[in-house]
């Protein structure tokens, strides 16, 4: 079992038994239990636990920094079908279109829907295009996985 494994393999055991709704965890806590450097606690947080495989992460860097998880459940499942029908990059025409299916099968509604995508369209991302659809999913997937709460 290679170091990526069980680090993910401990931080599934704490999210076991963590009965809060976040599980929060240190960085270099984690990287000293472990014997490694903290990217690679950073590597293991971004490939596997994230939206794609049910997770909400959040992240604050620096001395006092944490890592928040949180396993997303939704008793429907249609929206985490639509976070990982998502993949790397979305557009905003498909995105809207992920919105309309979401609100007909009422996973949400029209409000929850309107604002996420005033989030994403394309007057609210400033890069260019190339990483625009790339910004634009990742921001679709945890946006997606807060409001299916």
């Amino acid at each position: 079992m290679g170091m990526s494994d069980k680090i993910e393999a401990f931080i599934n055991e704490l999210l076991k038994d963590d009965t809060d709704e976040w599980l929060e965890l240190k960085r270099n806590e984690l990287a000293s239990i472990f014997g490694c450097v903290p990217s690679q606690i950073n590597y293991v947080i971004s490939t596997r636990f994230n939206p794609d495989h049910g997770y909400i992460v959040e992240s604050r860097r620096g001395g006092g920094g944490y890592l928040r998880i949180k396993q997303v459940k939704h008793e429907d499942g249609i929206i985490m079908q639509t976070i990982k029908a998502v993949g790397e990059s979305l557009d905003e025409k498909t995105a809207k279109s992920y919105l309309a299916n979401l609100i007909r099968h009422n996973a949400l509604d029209e409000r929850t829907a309107s604002i996420i995508f005033s989030g994403i369209c394309d007057n609210s991302l400033t890069v260019n295009q190339p990483q625009k659809d790339k910004v634009r999913a990742n921001i679709f997937k945890n946006m997606l996985a807060m409001a299916g709460k």
